[in-house]
């Protein structure tokens, strides 16, 4: 192929365009739904103010207090005393999830889900036939409000970072474009470097050091960047600051891992009850990574003590889906350790594959012939009616004594 076919071939192909979702105050947002009284009133979802946690979001109203996401909820409730502070509901918030993720669904198999509320989807190869990608972010935003009765903001990119912006330009309830590294350098310029994906509050430091604090500080001293940042990082964020971002949606397909953990109201050294925990969570891992037609080969325990030392445990062997095999590998992993006050403990699953791989031998043939066939009855009633309509006898049990 000549040069000058190969640049007309590339002239056709069409331009990428990302739409970025994210929920407005995702949890708050289903309580007011579900309960008009609480709209207009500082709502903060997460522990409750004599208790040790954190908020998991908080109405706009909690927002003016200078209540956010990840706060202690002990600072939340010094900042707003008044507030109404309440417990999340997951079963629920998992439900308005799956119903977003479906109207994504819609509208590409490239959908990558950041978290319960947010997530990219690649409308490149799909967007003609929804009259556009502009078209798909407002039917996105409309279908939200109509079907599951939340409120959403939708940005329009040419890139990942482009189409988070573009979402974070007119929330709540917003919508906008950034179609170009022109538009999107016009937009941050003279904006903080925490703007830049990738620029958290330690790097914003390092670099405010030596006086740049702002995008345009980037463009005019891009070796000050890279011999703060080493030659790598500083050239990604140099990179991203120009409106390069190479990174692309992927696909739960595609997904590295998967996990769930839990920190404790007060620290434990009762094992039996970490053991409990490791069973549910075991069986929600279970359920999600069936969900997504996966198998994971590796297993992995996380467990903070109450110094806050953090540490892992690994355990790879044949491909599983199972609870049953999730919960017995966490808690070998688990009898390993050692024995002191823990705050939190969680299960990953990684090293994922689309088959499933384990040997079996002439002795279990039989006895997993009948638990493969209730396990399928189990998995036919989740997926058609949500994971809490039927649970074995043994989560149900862990679950009480939690």
């Amino acid at each position: 192929m000549s040069s000058l076919e190969s640049v007309s071939q590339k002239s056709t192909l069409p331009k990428t365009r990302i739409v970025h979702v994210d929920m407005d105050a995702f949890f708050a947002a289903v309580e007011v739904r579900d309960n008009p009284s609480l709209a207009g009133k500082p709502l903060i979802i997460g522990s409750l103010p004599h208790e040790r946690g954190v908020v998991s979001t908080c109405s706009y109203e909690a927002r003016k207090f200078g209540v956010r996401s990840a706060m202690s909820i002990k600072e939340a409730y010094r900042r707003c005393p008044d507030g109404i502070y309440m417990h999340p509901n997951m079963g629920k918030y998992k439900e308005a999830s799956e119903q977003v993720h479906k109207i994504w669904a819609d509208y590409t198999d490239i959908c990558e889900y950041i978290s319960l509320d947010e997530g990219f989807l690649d409308v490149t190869a799909t967007a003609h036939a929804f009259g556009g990608a502009s078209n798909v972010g407002h039917e996105i935003k409309r279908r939200t409000k109509e079907e599951v009765g939340l409120t959403c903001s939708v940005g329009l990119g040419y890139t990942l970072m482009s189409a988070k912006l573009a979402s974070e330009e007119n929330k709540p309830d917003g919508y906008f474009e950034i179609l170009s590294p022109v538009a999107l350098k016009a937009l941050i310029v003279d904006r903080n470097v925490r703007i830049i994906y990738g620029v958290g509050a330690k790097t914003a430091e390092r670099l405010q050091q030596m006086g740049i604090t702002t995008v345009r500080h980037i463009y005019a001293n891009p070796q000050h960047v890279i011999a703060i940042l080493g030659n790598n990082h500083g050239k990604h964020i140099i990179d991203l600051a120009e409106g390069i971002d190479s990174r692309r949606v992927t696909p739960y397909s595609e997904v590295k891992s998967l996990g769930t953990e839990q920190t404790f109201q007060e620290d434990t050294t009762d094992f039996a009850y970490l053991k409990d925990v490791l069973l549910v969570n075991a069986e929600r891992l279970s359920f999600d990574i069936r969900q997504k037609g996966l198998y994971a080969r590796t297993i992995t325990l996380k467990v903070t003590y109450a110094n806050m030392q953090s540490i892992t445990r690994s355990k790879s062997g044949d491909t599983t889906d199972k609870t049953a095999d999730i919960y017995k590998t966490a808690v070998a992993l688990l009898d390993g350790i050692e024995r002191r006050p823990i705050r939190l403990v969680g299960i990953t699953l990684s090293n994922f594959s689309a088959e499933f791989d384990s040997q079996l031998s002439l002795f279990d043939a039989g006895d997993n012939a009948r638990k493969t066939k209730l396990d399928n009855a189990t998995r036919t009633l989740q997926s058609k009616y949500g994971r809490d309509i039927v649970k074995p006898a043994s989560v149900l049990r862990a679950e009480k004594r939690i």
